[in-house]
């Protein structure tokens, strides 16, 4: 394979912190690399390194000659170009050709004749039904397509500078925290798309469903070390595990011997005849160093507790219509949610989850019909504007004390610290936390008033992996209901019990799991499509006469058999490349396969669970072929009238 991107003995350190050091490795063209680690071990400035506008603090980092990278943009101007416009920007190549073949003049004809063969190559010509799919993709309906930039709120604006980093056909991709400002429908569409992006990627999540489902490789930052490991997220998790339990095997040995080493040297250093032996095996435990013995990496320990009371029922929407001003979003709600309940909500972008969620909580008035809240109902409301509305010049300290006077500085700490605030980290303020503290410390308040009802609005944006996993095992410990929006499936599959999807303007059981639901949203993608098909169809078809348009209709079938057949064909050939994929990852599962003296065929394996991984790709990526041409034929009657 082809050194895209190699590492040299790279060190960083930041306010005198070594962050990591010691970096070897090399990621080759084609690799789709998940870069891991907890927040704060230097993820970040690893990327600020490789884009070039940060020096390693010793060390080297070399790009592959004629290497472009494209990397999402922090900022978006508020402009009034469309937002077409600004994704079709991300092709620099195709805006570059367009504006010298608009800069052409009429003596020029040799010379635009070869710009536009260039632009032809370039994709100049399709560029902006590319652009289209990426907008509608991220969630972007066709109307907002031409609405200018500035239009857009914040969290849009991002999505906006994602499409556009997605049309740059620039080899190497750097995304950080991608999803984050995207809901499932939106997370589902990217993973599809980026699995299927020819080029390198390396990806900075914490979603472990994402990096699975994208990755094939995994840079891992933790305790000052990188390690690149062959495998998505889930083989890096046994991986590390094996290398834990052999360091700990390892750890204790090393402390037998030290053991049996210091008793000689304790039992028979002050005895002459001895002495020589004793300064020997002196010198042996000098020798020996230090072992590390393994540790829980998670800092967070906390949980939910016990609520005051737990009324049943806890709340209810009876014959509601929801939304603002006189426009509804939603109507005729009637639901109760129970004690215990634990529900996941489900639904497209706009659907109306989020009023919903606002609704329940009392804080968006109802357009008409009740809402009927136990006496004694304490709602705990996670959403980003709770977070964002933090007192900026409140420590940590002062906003738990503050919300709960009758704590001593000592409890409040020690409550504080596990969430992860530790020592001063408890006395910053607000102003000067990251965006993963300060949702730390949102979570932590709603902790500490002891709610029975959790209404939590995408709780996972900006945490890491660890504290994620530590939101989910307190969340599966809680004693009350909750009702979860989340584009984080592990979230939503660890700690929900029951789906319910916003759509259509309603409310409804979901009776189907996660994988069902994305199967839901593809049939509804694939039904739009047809009914714009049969729409176009429709007029076409209106100027023959019926005879006519039978004889064009036969034609069709037998111009489209083909396109069938191999759709057919291709499905079969993923069936098949899944089913050896799933043979392979089943030999993972074996626990022994992790013994030092296994190593060996461990290795092979994963070698075989990546060529695995990559015919499923192929495979995939024939069947979507497939399923396009078959797709545009049957849209493009033009071509066969």
């Amino acid at each position: 394979m082809t050194s895209m991107l190699s590492f040299k003995e790279v060190a960083c350190r930041r306010d005198g912190k070594r962050l990591f050091g010691n970096v070897n490795c090399v990621i080759h063209a084609g690799q789709k690399v998940g870069l891991t680690g907890a927040n704060g071990t230097g993820k970040s400035s690893l990327f600020s390194m490789i884009q070039g506008t940060l020096e390693p603090d010793s060390g080297s980092i070399s790009l592959q000659q004629s290497v472009s990278i494209t990397h999402v943009a922090q900022e978006t101007p508020s402009s009034e170009r469309s937002a077409l416009d600004y994704v079709v920007d991300g092709d620099a190549l195709v805006r570059q050709l367009q504006k010298s073949i608009a800069q052409c003049t009429d003596e020029e004809g040799e010379r635009r004749a070869s710009l536009l063969a260039d632009l032809d190559q370039a994709g100049g010509y399709t560029v902006l039904s590319r652009a289209g799919a990426l907008l509608n993709g991220l969630g972007f309906a066709t109307s907002q397509h031409q609405w200018p930039v500035s239009r857009f709120s914040g969290g849009w604006r991002m999505r906006l500078n994602l499409a556009q980093a997605l049309m740059s056909p620039n080899e190497l991709l750097l995304l950080d925290e991608p999803t984050n400002h995207l809901d499932l429908d939106a997370v589902l569409w990217l993973e599809t798309w980026l699995r299927q992006r020819e080029g390198t990627l390396i990806l900075v999540s914490h979603d472990r469903e994402f990096l699975d489902a994208v990755t094939n490789m995994t840079l891992h930052i933790e305790n000052g070390n990188v390690d690149l490991v062959t495998g998505n997220y889930s083989a890096f998790e046994r991986w590390r595990a094996a290398r834990l339990s052999n360091q700990q095997s390892a750890h204790e040995k090393a402390q037998a011997r030290r053991r049996e080493l210091q008793g000689f040297v304790d039992r028979f250093r002050a005895k002459a005849t001895k002495a020589r032996q004793a300064q020997s095996r002196l010198k042996m435990l000098e020798r020996m160093g230090e072992t590390q013995a393994v540790r829980p990496d998670s800092p967070f320990t906390f949980s939910f507790r016990a609520p005051d009371s737990n009324p049943n029922p806890l709340l209810v929407l009876q014959q509601a219509a929801l939304g603002y001003g006189n426009t509804s979003v939603l109507e005729n709600v009637n639901l109760t949610i129970q004690s215990g309940d634990r529900i996941g909500l489900l639904g497209v972008n706009g659907a109306g989850k989020s009023t919903l969620i606002k609704a329940l909580t009392g804080s968006l008035a109802l357009i008409s019909g009740n809402r009927v809240p136990a006496q004694k109902l304490r709602i705990g409301y996670f959403a980003q504007h709770q977070v964002d509305q933090l007192r900026s010049d409140q420590s940590p300290l002062q906003a738990v004390t503050a919300h709960d006077p009758t704590l001593s500085e000592t409890q409040a700490r020690t409550f504080l610290g596990t969430f992860g605030f530790v020592g001063d980290q408890a006395l910053q303020s607000a102003s000067t936390l990251s965006g993963g503290e300060r949702a730390r410390l949102a979570l932590a308040l709603i902790v500490q008033a002891r709610p029975n009802l959790l209404l939590l609005d995408e709780p996972t944006n900006h945490l890491d992996i660890v504290m994620r996993q530590a939101l989910a095992d307190a969340l599966v410990g809680f004693d009350g209901a909750l009702m979860v929006i989340s584009h984080d499936r592990t979230m939503l599959r660890t700690v929900v019990d029951d789906l319910w999807l916003v759509a259509a303007g309603s409310v409804t059981p979901f009776d189907d799991d996660l994988d069902g639901y994305a199967r839901w949203l593809a049939s509804q993608r694939q039904s739009a499509v047809d009914d714009a098909a049969t729409i176009r169809g429709v007029a076409d078809s209106l100027p023959a006469d019926r005879r006519t348009r039978k004889r064009l209709d036969a034609e069709k079938r037998a111009q489209l058999a083909p396109l069938n057949r191999a759709v057919t064909q291709h499905e079969r050939e993923l069936d098949r490349a899944a089913h050896c994929l799933a043979e392979i990852r089943g030999k993972l599962s074996d626990d022994g396969l992790y013994n030092s003296d296994r190593k060996v065929k461990l290795n092979d394996i994963l070698a075989e669970e990546v060529a695995a991984r990559r015919a499923v790709d192929a495979a995939e990526e024939k069947l979507l072929e497939s399923m396009e041409a078959l797709e545009s034929a049957s849209n493009g009657d033009a071509d066969y009238l």
